[in-house]
C-alpha cells in the first residue's frame, strides 16, 4: 500500500503500476476533482470516492479514496476508533469527470437492453454534480450536457424503465433517490421579508422568488413525480428510500418562494400520499405541526396555501362517521389559521377545507360557527370581509338544530359589523 498527502486531502492507493500511480495523482489539483461536490453542503464534510481510472482516462486499475483530513474518526462497532472504508466505486458508477467537465454518455437507446442499468447509474452519478447557477456564462456546456441526461433519466423511468428491461432495480431506485435528494434538498436564500423588513409579502404584488437552478431543479422535480405515479414502483421497495426523514425534507422546502417549486411539491407529496398508505398519519401530523408553528410562533411561511390544497383533497376523502382525530385537526390547526395576519393568502383554500368539513359532518357546524367568532378580527376590517364570506358559505350547510345551537353569538357578532365604519363589513350581513 502506497500513500501521498496532497494538501489537506489523505490519498490512499493500490495498483499494479505504482509509478504511473504516484506521477498522475502528483500532477492533480485536490482542488479540482472535489470541487463538482463542494457546492453540495450535504458532502462538504464527507468522504469522496473516485474511480481514478475514470477520472484520469488512466489505462490501469487504480482505486483512489480522497477523504478531508479534517474529518474525525469513526469508531468501529467494536469500540475501537478507526477510520470506516466506504465501498469504492467502480466504473458503471462512477461520475465521468475531467477536471469539472462532464462527459456525455451514449443515448440508452443506443445500448443493449442487459446494459442499460450500469448505464442509468453512470447518468445518475452524473446529475449527482450541482453547478452554479449564479453565473449565467459559467460551465455552459456541462449545464446542458447535465439536463439532457437528466431529461433522459425522465424518458428512461416513464417509458417503463428502458422499454424492455422491466422494472428499475433496488440499486438503481436506491440510486436514483440519492441523487434526487442531492439537488433539491438544500439550503434555501433568506425570506424576502428578512431583506425588506416587510411584515407581510403579498404575492399579487410583489414579484416571486425565481430560483436559479430551476432549470435543472425542474426536471428534477418530473423525475420523481414520474417515479411516484409509475405503476412499475413497487411501493413495498420504494418506501425504504421515500422515508419518513424524506417526506420531511420534502415539507420543509414548501418554505420556498418559488411557487412553481411549491406547485411541484403539492403535486409530488399528494401522490406520495395516495401510493404510500404508511406515510399517511405521518404526513397529516407533520403538516399539522408547521400549521402550529405558523399559527402561534412565526405567522410566516410562504406554503400554507399549497400544504391546504392537499388537505382539501385528504379531507374529500374522509370516510364516515368522521375520526375523532380528525375532529381534533380541525379545531386545533385548521379554526385556529383565521389568526395570523396573512390569512389572505391561503383564506380561499382554508374554506374550502372548513366547508368540506362541515359537509361531511353537519354536526361540525357548531363548532365552526363558534371557532370563527372566537378569532373574529377587532380592528381589521379586510379580515372581517373575508370571514363574513367564508361564514355565508358555512351556513348554507348548516341545519337547523346547530344553527339554534350558536345563533345567540352569531347575531351579536353580526349586529356589530352592521354598526361599523367600513361598508363591506356593513353591507354584507345584508346582502346574505
Amino acid at each position: 500500500m502506497e500513500e501521498r498527502e496532497v494538501g489537506a486531502v489523505g490519498i490512499q492507493f493500490t495498483t499494479n503500476n505504482k509509478t504511473l500511480a504516484k506521477k498522475a495523482i502528483a500532477n492533480l489539483d485536490p482542488n479540482e476533482y472535489i470541487n463538482p461536490f463542494r457546492s453540495n453542503p450535504a458532502h462538504r464534510n464527507s468522504w469522496i470516492v473516485f474511480d481514478i481510472e475514470m477520472f484520469c482516462r488512466i489505462s490501469f486499475d487504480i482505486d483512489v479514496t480522497v477523504n478531508h483530513s479534517s474529518r474525525p474518526t469513526i469508531a468501529s462497532p467494536t469500540g475501537n476508533s478507526q477510520q470506516q472504508a466506504l465501498p469504492v466505486l467502480n466504473q458503471a458508477t462512477s461520475p465521468c469527470l475531467y477536471g469539472n467537465i462532464v462527459e456525455t454518455l451514449p443515448l440508452f437507446r443506443d445500448v443493449a437492453v442487459s446494459d442499460r442499468p450500469l448505464l442509468f447509474l453512470r447518468k445518475l452519478q452524473i446529475c449527482c454534480i450541482i453547478f452554479d447557477f449564479s453565473d449565467t456564462l459559467k460551465t455552459v456546456r456541462d449545464k446542458e450536457t447535465k439536463r439532457q441526461t437528466l431529461l433522459e433519466l425522465v424518458d428512461y423511468i416513464q417509458s417503463g424503465a428502458g422499454s424492455g428491461s422491466g422494472k428499475l432495480t433496488e440499486t438503481c431506485q436506491e440510486e436514483l433517490i440519492r441523487m434526487i435528494s442531492v439537488n433539491i434538498f438544500r439550503c434555501l436564500p433568506p425570506a424576502s421579508h428578512e431583506n425588506t423588513g416587510a411584515d407581510i409579502i403579498d404575492p399579487e404584488e410583489d414579484e416571486p422568488y425565481i430560483e436559479p437552478s430551476w432549470p435543472h431543479l425542474q426536471i428534477v422535480y418530473e423525475l420523481l413525480l414520474r417515479y411516484v405515479v409509475s405503476s412499475d414502483t413497487d411501493t413495498k421497495i420504494a418506501k425504504r428510500y421515500i422515508d419518513h426523514s424524506f417526506v420531511l425534507k420534502l415539507l420543509d422546502l414548501f418554505e420556498s418562494e418559488d411557487p412553481r417549486e411549491r406547485e411541484y411539491l403539492k403535486t409530488i407529496l399528494h401522490r406520495i400520499y395516495g401510493k404510500f398508505m404508511v406515510h399517511r398519519p405521518f404526513i397529516r401530523k407533520s403538516i399539522n405541526h408547521i400549521f402550529y408553528r405558523f399559527i402561534f410562533e412565526t405567522e410566516r411561511h410562504s406554503g400554507i396555501s399549497e400544504l391546504l390544497e392537499i388537505l382539501g383533497s385528504i379531507i374529500n376523502g374522509f370516510a364516515l362517521p368522521m375520526k375523532e382525530e380528525h375532529k381534533l385537526f380541525l379545531v386545533r390547526a385548521l379554526i385556529p389559521l383565521h389568526k395570523p395576519k396573512p390569512i389572505a393568502v391561503y383564506h380561499q383554500q382554508l374554506t374550502y377545507c372548513i366547508t368540506q368539513f362541515v359537509e361531511k359532518d353537519y354536526k361540525l357546524a357548531d363548532t365552526v360557527i363558534r371557532g370563527l367568532l372566537k378569532y373574529w378580527p377587532v380592528t381589521n376590517c379586510q379580515k372581517e370581509v373575508l370571514i363574513l364570506g367564508e361564514l355565508e358559505e358555512v351556513l348554507e350547510s348548516t341545519q337547523p338544530p346547530e344553527f339554534q345551537r350558536c345563533m345567540v353569538p352569531l347575531f351579536k357578532q353580526i349586529a356589530r359589523c352592521l354598526n361599523s365604519s367600513h361598508f363591506q363589513v356593513r353591507d354584507l350581513p345584508l346582502l346574505s
